[in-house]
């Protein structure tokens, strides 16, 4: 019996993933100045100013990790804000984004981000944090899952816009994982393992 085409699935998926991604962030990170210049066009200068303020502390908390694509660890806020400046989201949305990780990768507690940037910005990140460490459980049941998501969301909507925003970036970037490109994710981050691309 002739056998036919062996076509795979997830070789089909990552070569349209790496194709996609080779046209996203992946091949030209976002830079703050081209965010800056999206956001000028809605937001005031001291909105933007702030938003900036927001983008280095993320650099210096950031310093030293790479993503698996090699690329320093900042590109990965970047996108996530450039994401939701193409919502037109408010200036404390997009500075929790380019913070989303610094509670959880970089040992920056709440309270130190609440001091610098107040408390709305400092609750978006720390509820990003608590949406991350939900997804990882595979063991949790689902039903908890989305009650957590659903309190979270009750909350505060900004919660779940910056944590889809990351995981549309992830997935994006994540072609360029699947093609081999890979380089160490986060050196010398506390949970270098994680499975976020």
């Amino acid at each position: 019996m002739p056998q036919k085409e062996a076509t795979s699935y997830d070789s089909y998926f990552g070569t349209r993933l790496a194709e996609r991604a080779s046209c996203d962030e992946v091949a030209a990170p976002v830079t703050f100045e081209a965010l800056a210049s999206k956001l000028a066009t809605y937001l005031t200068p001291d909105q933007v100013d702030e938003v900036r303020a927001a983008h280095e502390y993320a650099v210096e908390a950031h310093e030293g990790q790479f993503r698996r694509t090699g690329h320093a660890y900042i590109t990965h806020p970047l996108a996530v804000a450039n994401v939701l400046a193409d919502m037109h989201m408010d200036h404390p949305t997009l500075m929790a984004a380019l913070l989303h990780d610094v509670i959880e990768d970089t040992g920056v507690a709440k309270r130190a981000l609440g001091k610098k940037f107040g408390k709305d910005v400092a609750s978006i990140v720390d509820g990003v944090s608590k949406l991350t460490t939900m997804f990882r459980s595979r063991a949790e049941a689902q039903a908890e899952n989305f009650q957590k998501m659903a309190i979270a969301m009750s909350k505060d909507l900004r919660v779940i816009l910056v944590k889809l925003a990351d995981r549309l970036h992830n997935m994006r970037t994540i072609g360029v994982i699947a093609a081999g490109k890979a380089a160490p994710d986060r050196a010398d981050a506390p949970k270098a393992a994680q499975p976020n691309p």
